[in-house]
């Protein structure tokens, strides 16, 4: 079954780096697009980036609180997607998943979830 598996997360001091890692299973990365959120506390969930599908072009896109900041990045022979995540602030603290809806474009709303992982940026 599909299977999407956060890591890399972590305490880090602001203006530092992270490197999150997504690793997917039960289907073929290469097809399909893969979206990064995150929530903080007391908050909602919100898109951070999305990259689609190789089959295409590997389009990605950003929210405007993390452009020039973050990257986010695939390596389909590793069935990962990546967010490499620099210059890192307080407000960036959250929980980050990755997500799928098994088609090759990003969309608003995803089927698939990871389980999380929390990234904390604090002094």
């Amino acid at each position: 079954q599909v299977q999407l598996v956060e890591s890399g997360g972590g305490l880090v001091q602001p203006g530092g780096s992270l490197r999150l890692s997504c690793a997917a299973s039960g289907f073929t990365l290469y097809y399909y697009a893969i979206a990064w959120f995150r929530q903080a506390p007391g908050k909602g969930r919100d898109g951070v980036a999305c990259i689609t599908s190789s089959d295409g072009d590997s389009s990605t896109n950003y929210a405007d609180s993390v452009k020039g900041r973050f990257t986010i990045s695939r390596d389909n022979a590793k069935s990962t997607v990546y967010l490499q995540m620099n210059s890192l602030k307080a407000e960036d603290t959250a929980v980050y998943y990755c997500a799928t809806h098994l088609t090759p474009w990003c969309a608003d709303e995803y089927d698939y979830w990871g389980q999380g992982n929390q990234v904390t940026v604090s002094s």
